[in-house]
């Protein structure tokens, strides 16, 4: 599955729900948390089918960003049963209670016959920066993603990019040497609207090795899916070092540089092969 670009979906608006399918995003994250008011909150978990079948007309994939505390069991069991593609999981602070969740959630899958829903765990204070190997061993955990604007809230810290970029680091290869996908850029999405810097920050991710990104507003979306897309030429270049490739597994050269397995593994992960 590829996930270039997450787009953020208001669960409850339904301005947002009838033109997400519109905006071109690899999956949309239908929002029961930050972005509905309390007294909505019920009303758009209990509509979530519906909101999944108008979301996915283009084929994006639908996950829904469920509420931590006492919301969290039956928002999560709701997204199950209305044919959610996957949970973000918001505060994930804790393996264990990671695992007491999927827990939860299995009885209702095997009576509806379903695959296990994968989470992405929101990491979003210090402790589980620090945790987030252990988060990411998780079976169900598919990826990380990080909250710059709760963990500064933790911290007393500033969301720039200097600030953001350590942590954001941390987690991202905590996530990848589990084998697991990276979500973010290293700065803040907050701020939407200065196209030009998202533009660089998903170049700036792509080259760290991050999978994707989520945004807050549709403008996102197109330079999200060309920031983490291959370029041209890195298409071509991989073409060139597959089709020089010997049939071995030995080392050889090209364009006055070595190629051996890492840059093959590269290569063939540039085209998707």
């Amino acid at each position: 599955m590829t996930l270039r670009s997450l787009l953020y979906v208001p669960a409850h608006s339904e301005r947002f729900i009838g033109k997400a399918h519109e905006r071109g995003a690899d999956a949309i994250i239908l929002d029961l948390e930050d972005a509905v008011p309390e007294a909505d909150k019920t009303a758009a978990r209990d509509n979530l089918a519906a909101t999944i079948a108008l979301v996915t007309r283009n084929d994006a994939a639908a996950f829904v960003r469920i509420n931590a505390g006492a919301r969290q069991r039956d928002d999560a069991i709701a997204a199950v049963r209305a044919g959610a593609g996957g949970l973000f999981i918001p505060k994930a602070g804790d393996p264990n209670a990671l695992e007491a969740l999927a827990g939860t959630l299995r009885a209702e899958e095997a009576r509806l016959g379903r695959k296990p829903i994968p989470f992405v765990a929101m990491i979003e204070d210090p402790a589980a920066m620090l945790d987030a190997r252990a988060i990411a061993r998780v079976q169900r955990v598919m990826g990380l993603s990080f909250g710059a604007e709760d963990f500064t809230a933790v911290t007393g810290g500033t969301p720039t990019p200097d600030v953001l970029r350590f942590p954001k680091l941390t987690v991202h290869y905590a996530a990848k040497a589990e084998g697991k996908l990276s979500f973010g850029l290293l700065q803040s999405i907050a701020d939407y609207s200065d196209l030009e810097v998202l533009a660089e920050a998903a170049r700036e991710a792509k080259a760290h090795g991050f999978d994707g990104a989520t945004c807050i507003h549709p403008s996102g979306v197109a330079i999200l899916n060309d920031g983490f897309a291959p370029t041209e030429a890195e298409r071509d270049w991989a073409a060139r070092v597959l089709a020089a490739a010997p049939t071995s597994d030995a080392a050889f050269s090209l364009d006055g540089r070595m190629v051996d397995a890492p840059v093959l593994a590269r290569a063939r992960r540039i085209l998707g092969s």
